[in-house]
């Protein structure tokens, strides 16, 4: 069976490889808005909307959309805008726990399957100086949260309690699970 990541993220794509799946990329041509309001509730309504996108163009394919957003301090944290944007998404979690949350959604069209997960991963960023914050703030405008735990160079997270890989956008184990149900 053909497998698509409806996901146009190269850290998705990266521990996709890692798990030996071989896998197109198609880019999913979707708006990122939801009417949903908790936090696992919107990854995975977003991730199934980038699925089935695909899935309509490739209905004998296992499509795979995922979303990830960061829950800190009762704010939904998504993409910054802009520089400005992630500043203060930086300045929410400077020195705070906060949860990583990200969903997954399988599809099969012409198998009329369709599964939803998500998983949460809890993470304390360290307390970096507003020098630090305005620094960090330029360089991960494409990531929710505005920061990129996978950067070598980026410290601002300290400490994670559960899955790395989910933090990176991409529920390593969760997909082990789901993926079961369709090969």
């Amino acid at each position: 069976m053909q497998i698509i990541l409806a996901s146009g993220s190269p850290r998705r794509q990266k521990i996709l490889k890692k798990l030996g799946y071989k896998f197109d990329v198609i880019y999913p041509n979707v708006k990122e808005v939801t009417s949903k309001k908790l936090p696992h509730k919107i990854v995975q309504e977003l991730a199934l909307k980038k699925a089935f996108s695909v899935a309509v163009l490739y209905p004998d394919a296992l499509v795979i959309g995922g979303d990830t957003l960061v829950y800190c301090k009762g704010k939904i944290l998504g993409k910054p805008k802009d520089e400005k944007d992630a500043l203060k998404l930086l300045e929410i979690e400077n020195n705070s726990w906060q949860t990583v949350y990200s969903g997954l959604a399988l599809v099969c069209k012409n198998k009329n399957k369709i599964l939803l997960g998500y998983d949460k991963t809890l993470c304390k960023a360290r307390n970096l100086s507003n020098k630090d914050l305005k620094q960090l703030a330029n360089k991960n405008l494409d990531k929710a949260g505005a920061y990129a735990m996978q950067d070598k160079n980026d410290r601002f997270i300290e400490y994670i309690k559960g899955s790395y890989d989910n933090v990176v956008g991409f529920p390593s184990e969760l997909f082990k699970n789901m993926i079961k149900e369709f090969l």
